[in-house]
């Protein structure tokens, strides 16, 4: 059995791709995927996706503004509110992207700080999106005290010294599509390096499509690409990966019920 740690169930294709989300299920649970985190990126999306998902048991929640999506708007008061949903589990998407937005590093650090807070306040765990943000991201999860809460660095592309440092912290590292990619090198040796019971796996779809899928929309049941992926990269079966980091997810977030 596999979880998907991380994808916008919201944002895919129901036009030509899926007839609808019980397609997108059911593709997945052939594969074996059982489990999915449906990750919000801003207040706006919200409501409607929590609608699309409150069916499904299985399918659970997070609460957040991605850093690229900032200038949408931003509202604490109804970021808490949201976030206090039953099914919400963590807060995120949060964090720094310097990558495409430099020019709003400021305002990306004072709203990525707000979510660390009420993440820590609601003791639910943080969804990180990190890019070229390496040092400020670690900063202000220590300043903000983010070991209380705990939470996990998605889609990781970052240094293995960036990835043990968010450990010792006590948080998890998702991996996605990515370590499929020839190129992948550096992210397939921190894969090797990291220990099993400190990661995730996602797919961020309907982004980053693993290979054999490289160029598609990716989806959920895609996230077996991945776990395939580490059990070659880190000599295992994919049945320990799946067990692991299955047990990895739901000790994370303890608000999610199997």
């Amino acid at each position: 059995m596999l979880v998907d740690s991380h994808c916008h169930l919201d944002k895919l294709d129901y036009e030509q791709l899926h007839t609808g989300i019980d397609d997108v299920l059911a593709k997945a649970k052939d594969r074996g995927v059982e489990y999915f985190l449906s990750v919000g990126v801003t207040l706006k999306s919200f409501p409607a996706m929590m609608e699309m998902i409150e069916p499904y048991s299985n399918v659970f929640a997070s609460c957040g503004v991605h850093p690229l999506d900032i200038e949408e708007g931003f509202n604490f008061d109804q970021l808490k509110v949201f976030a206090q949903h039953d099914r919400v589990i963590a807060i995120g998407e949060t964090g720094l992207d310097y990558h495409y937005q430099p020019e709003l590093a400021g305002q990306q650090q004072e709203i990525f700080r707000e979510h660390v807070r009420l993440a820590v306040e609601l003791n639910k765990p943080l969804i990180i999106h990190t890019r070229m943000a390496r040092e400020d991201t670690m900063r202000i999860l220590r300043e903000e005290g983010a070991e209380k809460c705990g939470g996990v660095l998605h889609c990781f592309t970052e240094s293995l010294e960036m990835a043990q440092e968010a450990i010792e912290l006590g948080f998890y590292i998702s991996i996605s599509g990515i370590v499929t990619f020839n190129k992948a090198s550096e992210l397939k040796n921190v894969v090797s390096s990291l220990p099993l019971e400190r990661l995730l796996v996602e797919t961020d779809s309907p982004y980053l499509a693993p290979i054999p899928y490289r160029g598609k929309q990716n989806q959920p049941a895609y996230v077996r690409e991945v776990a395939q992926n580490i059990a070659l990269l880190k000599g295992v079966s994919v049945e320990e990966v799946e067990k692991v980091t299955t047990n990895n997810f739901f000790n994370l977030f303890s608000r999610a019920e199997r």
